[in-house]
């Protein structure tokens, strides 16, 4: 017969790896520990899961809770489970990892148990010493959003529509860190079905270095085809 005795209790938390374009650089939102252990180190965003909510409940609390909006604008998706034990010094503690972005976020204010909440460039964030496995975590979030650019119109979830297609060109240099032709990404781009779609008007001429653009909106596909592979 089972008896739950038998198995020794483990806490199950959420973090998250959020991500969005400020200055035109990408960036992760980090908070730094208020509270041991790793007292004051940068940290992702996290928290407990409650007794009476799932893991996505979960981090749309925290997502609230970090960004100040009552609903998460941008784009949220399971990343992986990380359970090694001893990643936690005070249990076993097994956390559901969640990637999210969206653009244009807000300056972040600290939760309870966090000193600061801040952005930062992912190139700064990858050189940094973070708390618990999260050096790790941000480092496969990353990769996962790079690997969705190139055969998802995920990109789009970084820009306001209406956007130029010189918007998104930024999206697609800053999360590769790659700069790009720009004939060569726009015949990319409009050559690929269903990416974008064209609307009425066109983009202020100091946004887009002096040319009026045409601007666009999401189209109605998710996968790209053919693949716009990183250079």
């Amino acid at each position: 017969m089972y008896d739950a005795s038998d198995y020794p209790p483990f806490a199950v938390t959420v973090d998250l790896a959020m991500f969005t374009l400020r200055a035109s650089s990408l960036s992760v939102l980090l908070v730094r520990r208020g509270e041991e252990p790793f007292r004051g180190m940068p940290a992702l965003p996290g928290g407990f899961v409650h007794a009476d909510e799932s893991a996505e409940v979960a981090a749309r609390r925290e997502l609230a809770e970090e960004t100040g909006l009552d609903s998460f604008p941008g784009h949220l998706e399971q990343l992986a489970t990380y359970s090694e034990p001893g990643r936690d010094p005070r249990m076993r503690v097994v956390s559901v990892v969640f990637v999210a972005f969206a653009p244009n976020l807000p300056e972040p204010s600290a939760g309870s148990d966090a000193a600061d909440a801040y952005w930062m460039p992912v190139e700064d964030a990858s050189r940094e010493s973070l708390a618990f496995d999260h050096a790790q975590i941000l480092a496969d979030a990353l990769e996962r959003v790079r690997s969705k650019l190139e055969y998802t119109t995920l990109a789009t979830h970084f820009v306001e529509s209406p956007f130029s297609i010189r918007d998104l060109q930024t999206v697609y240099e800053a999360v590769w860190d790659v700069t790009w032709d720009r004939a060569n990404f726009r015949r990319k781009v409009l050559g690929t079905r269903g990416f974008v779609e064209p609307v009425e008007g066109v983009a202020d001429a100091a946004s887009t270095g002096g040319r009026r653009a045409q601007l666009y909106r999401p189209g109605d596909a998710t996968t790209l085809h053919p693949p716009i592979p990183r250079p």
